[in-house]
């Protein structure tokens, strides 16, 4: 018996080291981040600002692959089936509380079905608006939708995406009938918003800044309750007549379920560690976020709150997917 019990402690004392080991080792590879979202988003920005970072930090290269479609759903499956050893990431939006909603049949708990890293970064949206259309402000564009039903369209970065619920949200707060035009990523509906061939978008404030300053657009409002540092002549919706408008866009890194606490913790310290550099930091101003890293356990909590805060959205607004 004493030879037994010898044996499964000496047993138990190597599954430890081997897996502090293992745990010290990580990573020993390039590690792939999913970005669920066409290139030149708003996710996509954030995703290459801090997988350089990261590359750099952790000694080994950060991988980022876009995989967009089926508001975000598409790329965040293949990492919900993913082998759960840190290797493959996935950088989510506030799309991945709200598609559930929209969709039906996803094929992963968007809850259950990860581990939390952490979350990374808050950011407005800007109402922006092609030069051609005569509205100076948010209740001209309200006017003019309703005396031409129809025929003012707003882009978004495909159904279910954030950019389609804000924009679902105006046009039912404001009665304004505005015509949505879903795209295969927020670049494609930026593209066709310079060009004209749609009227409006909810933009992130990365794509708002590459247009509005040159002229190319106009900006008339931003979701958020305050005005923000990098367009501050831009009003609040609230400001501009939308009373009790208010939204922003969150980004948070998720790995497969069951991913080792070990690893979760050391993605989560390392992250926060960059994201406090000061040229990190500008690089997130620059394209229009607010750095706001948490605990896996804060952001967990966080979610389930925003999943039945959305989701209660979506039903009042009857925003729907064929």
């Amino acid at each position: 018996m004493k030879f037994i019990f010898r044996s499964v402690l000496v047993a138990a004392a190597l599954s430890l080291s081997s897996a502090g080991a293992f745990a010290q080792a990580y990573p020993n590879k390039p590690i792939k981040l999913i970005v669920p979202f066409a290139p030149g988003g708003f996710t996509d920005v954030v995703a290459r600002i801090l997988g350089q970072k990261l590359s750099v930090s952790l000694g080994q290269q950060f991988v980022i692959e876009n995989k967009a479609g089926a508001g975000s759903t598409i790329g965040t499956d293949f990492v919900a089936k993913a082998a759960p050893d840190g290797y493959t990431l996935v950088m989510v939006s506030t799309t991945h509380v709200i598609s559930p909603w929209i969709y039906k049949n996803i094929p992963y708990d968007p809850i259950k079905g990860f581990t939390v890293v952490t979350k990374l970064v808050d950011s407005p949206y800007v109402l922006l608006a092609n030069p051609k259309v005569p509205a100076k402000n948010v209740q001209e564009l309200i006017a003019l939708a309703k005396a031409a039903p129809d025929t003012i369209h707003y882009a978004s970065s495909g159904n279910g995406s954030s950019q389609h619920l804000m924009g679902g949200m105006f046009a039912a707060m404001t009665g304004a009938p505005l015509k949505h035009v879903p795209y295969r990523g927020s670049s494609g509906a930026a593209n066709d918003l310079v060009a004209g061939v749609v009227e409006t978008s909810f933009a992130g404030v990365p794509n708002a800044l590459a247009q509005v300053p040159q002229g190319r657009l106009k900006a008339l409002a931003v979701t958020t309750a305050k005005r923000i540092p990098q367009l501050p002549d831009v009003p609040t919706m609230q400001e501009a007549g939308v009373a009790g408008y208010e939204a922003s866009v969150w980004l948070a890194l998720l790995a497969p379920a069951g991913t080792p606490r070990d690893i979760v913790n050391k993605l989560n310290s390392e992250i926060a560690k960059v994201m406090a550099e000061p040229d990190t930091k500008k690089a997130l101003y620059d394209a229009g976020v607010d750095p706001t890293p948490s605990t896996p356990e804060a952001m967990s909590a966080y979610m389930v709150k925003e999943m039945d805060r959305w989701g209660k959205v979506v039903k009042e607004i009857g925003i729907k997917v064929e």
